[in-house]
């Protein structure tokens, strides 16, 4: 529970219809699971202690009476036990019987709460037997069961006594599809997870539209949402009930165990301050709703494992066929941008330094794309290399074949002469390998460009990435400048994907290239080569990118601070990097980060790709100034 780590379960069991005692055993066996796992919130079935197909048994009295002694034996079995429980089953209220779902926990009733919206399902009409919960008076009822009173309603929010963000209501089946569902009020009102036990029958595309429906759900109320569906035992007369269970977070599906898999038990850890932290940034205020009652319990903070929980490339999607979505759509949003700025500027060519590295290549294959969107020739492309002391034979070899096979025009310009004659006017020894010595290759590469594209009415096309932006891994007005900067949204562990996708799609010869060019180490290529070969890597110095994406994607999109951080990257690597390497390099990142804000803060213009941006206009307000030390002394201060 610490960090807002909340542990769930969604269970079903092979359920005896009509046998309240067979149900409640089976349930207290799950129970006891929980326990062991120390699962903080379990989730049964609609109606789980009696079947939700039960038809005209529900006007039985036997029935109700026996749900009304399974629900007060399994409170008492509650006691000592470690999870909040929720248990669906029927009760009277006065002369009616409402649908209820009951929240369980240490000895205890919490509370009851009825199903707004009684659905009819043929055979299985609810309002045959049910009454509406949304008919109910007042906001401050109670019910009675087994001589006892408890809260009563559809306004009941369970929230832990000292973690706020731990905070859950229920909202029963179908009402989950109506057009006002119970979970918009109670998530305005404070809730960060929705219980969901449901009886919903299995049909042509109704998984599909549970999972859009819970997907929205929590994506628009920026919550968690917990759905138990019934399953075996449930009556097939006209229906047929297939177990299907969801885990969503904030649209996110952390688990899932499709219709008739007959999981019986699915786990997830929730992250309820990263939903009260999209909450904030989302401006979604808690409405003081004086309806609303908010019942507490204690319940001890114990540590969650967050195994699977986090993964290792946050920019990019597990499932391949998203990927190439994604690619697509990032490569479609690069080049209709840069089309409208050709367009408005009334460009005539494309200006871009080619250097065979992964930057330079996914800015170049995105201007192709933009002269095929436009219909203009691609020799209107004016790809240059520019080699120096650290050019290699790999990558210029790379550069020269990209050019020619993707059809654009391909120039060399050997910049070296200019560059010794730049140290001879600022008196500077050439054997001084230093940050002159490299930074005035940067700068002499991008004044050529800028030239060029003066000379031919042309824009330079910037080929830097979000990660080196984040760690201010560019030469100022150097390759940190440019008068489009099209890969300003992509991080270097994504276009890496983004162009390994290119090359599942391209001819042969092109495909070896793009290949070679994902597999080739990250340099700036400044230093002199020992025999043509790479002298200087980028991650040696800075760090792997892959932990700089992800400590990026954390800090910047959930404002997540160091500890957080340095815990979910321990997860997400386990096996991979040790305690002491995450750490190390958090700390650059962070030292980074802050103190190069002022690249970042007069940044060309680029296209936004992603919901983690850096751009000093639309996304990312920071001043250059703000020091790094709270963020620093919380690094140092890990174990």
């Amino acid at each position: 529970m610490r960090d807002g780590f909340v542990k769930v379960a969604v269970c079903s069991f092979e359920l005896s219809l009509a046998d309240v005692k067979s149900n409640v055993e089976k349930i207290k066996k799950m129970i006891d699971t929980g326990d062991n796992e120390k699962v903080n919130l379990v989730v049964f079935p609609e109606l789980s202690l009696t079947g939700y197909t039960c038809g005209d048994l529900f006007n039985s009295e036997p029935l109700v009476s026996a749900s009304q002694e399974g629900i007060v034996e399994l409170a008492n079995y509650s006691a000592g036990k470690y999870p909040l429980v929720v248990v669906g089953l029927p009760l009277k209220y006065g002369n009616r019987l409402f649908n209820c779902a009951a929240v369980l926990h240490d000895g205890k009733i919490l509370g009851v709460v009825p199903k707004q919206y009684s659905l009819n399902h043929g055979q299985y009409s609810e309002k045959r037997y049910f009454a509406n919960g949304k008919d109910l008076k007042g906001g401050n009822n109670k019910i009675s069961i087994a001589g006892k009173v408890y809260p009563f309603g559809n306004n009941l929010i369970f929230g832990h006594k000292t973690l706020e963000n731990f905070s859950f209501a229920v909202e029963i089946g179908s009402d989950a599809f109506a057009p006002n569902p119970p979970a918009a009020n109670l998530t305005l009102s404070g809730a960060h997870i929705i219980a969901n036990p449901a009886a919903l029958s299995e049909a042509v595309a109704a998984a599909e539209q549970r999972r859009m429906v819970v997907g929205s759900a929590s994506l628009r109320n920026a919550c968690a949402y917990v759905h138990s569906n019934a399953g075996a035992g449930e009556s097939t007369g006209d229906l047929v009930f297939g177990g299907h269970k969801l885990i969503v977070e904030n649209s996110r599906t952390l688990a899932e165990s499709n219709a008739f898999e007959y999981k019986n038990y699915l786990t997830a850890v929730i992250d309820t301050e990263l939903l009260a932290r999209e909450r904030q940034v989302r401006g979604f205020g808690v409405y003081n709703n004086e309806n609303i009652r908010k019942l507490v319990f204690t319940q001890k903070k114990n540590e969650v494992s967050l195994k699977g929980r986090c993964t290792k490339s946050p920019f990019v999607p597990n499932d391949l066929s998203e990927l190439e979505k994604r690619a697509d759509l990032i490569m479609n949003i690069q080049a209709h941008g840069f089309k409208r700025r050709i367009e408005h500027t009334n460009s005539q060519k494309v200006l871009i330094g080619i250097s065979g590295g992964l930057d330079s290549t996914l800015a170049l294959l995105a201007a192709v794309k933009t002269m095929d969107l436009m219909e203009w020739p691609r020799t209107d492309i004016m790809a240059v290399t520019m080699p120096c002391f650290g050019t290699t034979k790999r990558t210029k070899s790379n550069a020269e074949k990209l050019c020619r096979l993707l059809g654009v025009t391909f120039e060399e310009i050997d910049i070296t002469p200019a560059v010794k004659q730049h140290f001879k006017d600022i008196d500077h020894d050439e054997n001084d390998l230093d940050v002159t010595y490299e930074n005035s290759q940067a700068r002499e590469r991008t004044q050529v460009l800028m030239d060029l594209a003066n000379k031919h009415k042309g824009l330079v096309l910037g080929t830097g990435d979000l990660s080196e932006l984040a760690l201010g891994w560019a030469t100022y007005n150097g390759d940190h400048m440019s008068m489009y900067a099209i890969n300003a949204g992509v991080p270097k562990t994504l276009m890496r994907a983004i162009i390994g996708c290119v090359a599942k799609n391209s001819e042969a010869e092109l495909a070896e290239v793009l290949q070679d060019v994902i597999a080739t180490p990250v340099s700036p290529e400044l230093l002199p080569t020992k025999e043509g070969e790479l002298s200087q890597l980028t991650e040696d110095f800075v760090g792997p990118y892959e932990l700089h994406d992800f400590f990026l994607y954390h800090l910047v999109r959930h404002g997540f601070g160091p500890q957080k951080i340095f815990r979910l990257a321990k997860a997400a690597f386990d096996g991979e990097y040790g305690d002491e390497t995450i750490k190390q390099w958090l700390k650059v990142f962070i030292r980074r980060f802050f103190s190069q804000q002022y690249k970042r803060s007069c940044l060309p213009e680029g296209p936004k790709v992603g919901s983690v941006n850096l751009s000093p206009r639309s996304d990312w307000h920071m001043p250059s100034d703000a020091t790094a030390r709270l963020w620093l002394d919380q690094v140092d201060k890990l174990p």
